[in-house]
């Protein structure tokens, strides 16, 4: 099977998205003019919000507050359950992209090093991490007492999945280096199709979302680390899921209907980038040493465009 994307539809508002997010892109720099102190904290900030976002949407019950002080004590390398164990995880790998993401290019190695990483400290996930799947792992839905109702949607059989990410991984790659497509579209379309092959047994979900940080900053958004694009997908949840599941039910077919998740994703990526512009211009705004009320009436006037 081969990706088949010429039934993606570049509508004005799909440009207008791109554009809006390329020229954050390209002000970076000068937006991004603090100092080095305040850029880190935060990407802290950032950091804790993304995995507890990440793996809130997976389950886990830790609130961003549980999360930082899990953080300061990462170095215990003990996690008693199963949610500090996936978010140690979590923080151990989305540091490594950060620091090493030109040294990550896209390949099945890196994919299965990564996916093994972000379960290393997840007892129950010992036997299959780093590997791709040996058992059917179809999204299905549980009623209140955790017993299945019915499969949302069938993803790859076990047998097919090598070969599905092999040429995933490939058409990302070439479709990347040929610029044949703009990178946010590469990167949304990847993103669709890996959480329908749904390729490991479990952690597919947070590996999607470390992955689709890497492509991003590989693409030159270098804001992304702070900026939490975790945050806003758990405040929407229930519009991922739609989008994912309106995607996905297509991308067998002879003509995939991209347009749900391709809005969906720039969308969201549209609201990360404000939420950092409404940062920096609290940071500037502090830097100037505006007194509490009227930064309160800037930010107001941010919000709504005017005072009443």
């Amino acid at each position: 099977m081969t990706l088949k994307t010429d039934s993606l539809q570049i509508t004005a508002e799909i440009l207008a998205l791109v554009a809006e997010i390329d020229e954050f892109k390209g002000a970076w720099r000068a937006l991004g003019a603090l100092a080095p102190e305040r850029l880190s904290a935060l990407r802290r900030v950032a950091t804790i919000e993304s995995i507890g976002s990440s793996t809130r949407i997976e389950g886990s019950r830790l609130t961003d507050g549980e999360v930082e002080q899990l953080l300061a004590n990462l170095d215990i390398k003990f996690f008693g359950s199963r949610d500090e164990q996936e978010v140690a995880g979590y923080a151990q790998v989305m540091e490594m992209i950060f620091a090493h993401f030109d040294a990550i290019d896209l390949t099945e190695n890196h994919l299965t090093q990564l996916h093994r990483d972000l379960l290393a400290f997840s007892n129950k996930d010992e036997r299959h991490r780093g590997a791709y799947k040996t058992l059917a792992n179809n999204v299905s839905a549980f009623d209140a007492d955790g017993k299945e109702i019915g499969v949302i949607f069938e993803t790859a059989t076990p047998f097919d999945t090598p070969k599905r990410m092999k040429e995933l991984v490939e058409w990302t790659r070439d479709t990347l280096n040929e610029q044949s497509l703009h990178p946010l579209l590469v990167v949304a379309i990847f993103t669709v199709v890996f959480l329908e092959i749904h390729p490991f047994q479990d952690g597919n979900g947070r590996l999607s979302r470390v992955l689709t940080t890497l492509l991003l900053m590989r693409s030159g958004y270098a804001y992304v680390p702070y900026s939490s694009l975790e945050s806003v997908i758990e405040n929407s949840k229930e519009g991922y899921y739609l989008a994912l599941r309106q995607t996905q039910k297509t991308i067998r077919s002879p003509n995939p209907n991209w347009q749900p998740w391709a809005v969906y994703f720039l969308r969201a990526l549209q609201q990360q980038k404000r939420r950092l512009e409404k940062k920096i211009e609290r940071e500037r705004l502090v830097l100037g040493t505006l007194p509490e009320l009227s930064l309160q009436i800037v930010e107001a006037i941010n919000e709504r465009g005017h005072i009443t």
